[in-house]
């Protein structure tokens, strides 16, 4: 199937009330595990490759970026490609000749007047190449490089009108908000604010992302859905999802040294996590 667009899934979500899952990817097994996941529930996908997976990856955006092209383009169902967290401009600049299709610009960390001059520059710069662009505003905190930020912690959180303002003001097809998750949580003790939700839907005419799921409960997230979130970011579930499975495979077998082994059953524990929450949200 050919690579469709995140511009294509995401409002189509948005009119239906249920959310893509956008699930972040580090290695070839991630790729195939997610994949395997949407094919078994005929759902569509967003693989998600972040500045950080680059960085891991020696600097080098092409040789991941090629892979999850060729499986997206073998796919069965539509996936897409998303280049995630991006503070690099050089970076950015690479998406559109590496297939990518979309791009999360993530200037959040700056004054606001400066997020929203380097934004609106990205955005200008990627709807020139054709390409979908998604934001943020508030803290989700959690990234890795950046300060430790509690969720809950006073201006963490996004303000609707100044929303409304940074999404008129930026140019962006889409809004990562703040509502109370956070990135890389090993626990699913978030709690949402919903009411928060309410008023960012309202008063917001692009679709809304959330980032940090893997902190949140199921109960949490499908009403983060019910109340207006388009596209939701996955990385840290996979991850746990691969880590456990090798070592419980390794504390079993100790005398393994073929990596296909273990490899194997990570990515089986992966597509499993995929595809509940695919299922979970509703595609």
């Amino acid at each position: 199937m050919p690579l469709v667009t995140t511009r294509e899934l995401v409002p189509r979500a948005a009119a239906t009330r249920s959310a893509v899952a956008a699930f972040n990817i580090i290695t070839l097994e991630h790729v195939e595990a997610v994949i395997a996941g949407a094919e078994s529930l005929d759902a569509p996908v967003v693989l998600q490759v972040s500045e950080n997976a680059v960085k891991f990856r020696h600097g080098r955006l092409l040789p991941l970026a090629r892979a999850a092209v060729v499986a997206a383009e073998r796919a069965t169902v539509p996936v897409a490609l998303h280049l995630d967290h991006v503070q690099s401009d050089d970076l950015l600049r690479q998406a559109a000749d590496a297939g990518f299709g979309s791009v999360m610009y993530d200037a959040a960390h700056l004054p606001y007047a400066e997020n929203l001059a380097a934004t609106r520059a990205a955005a200008d710069w990627a709807h020139s190449q054709g390409l979908w662009i998604e934001a943020e505003l508030g803290e989700v905190g959690g990234k890795q490089g950046r300060p430790a930020l509690d969720a809950h912690a006073p201006g963490a959180r996004t303000d609707p009108a100044e929303a409304r303002a940074f999404v008129t003001d930026s140019g962006v097809d889409a809004l990562a908000v703040a509502i109370g998750s956070a990135h890389a949580m090993t626990e699913r003790t978030a709690t949402l604010d919903h009411d928060l939700l309410k008023r960012l839907t309202t008063t917001l005419d692009v679709p809304l992302v959330l980032h940090g799921s893997s902190g949140v409960r199921d109960d949490e997230l499908t009403a983060a859905v019910a109340g207006g979130i388009a596209k939701v970011n996955v990385g840290t579930a996979l991850n746990i999802a691969m880590t456990g499975a090798i070592r419980e495979f390794l504390a079993a077998h100790p005398e393994a040294v073929d990596s296909r082994a273990y490899l194997s059953v990570g990515r089986d524990a992966m597509a499993d996590a995929a595809r509940r929450i695919i299922r979970l949200l509703g595609r």
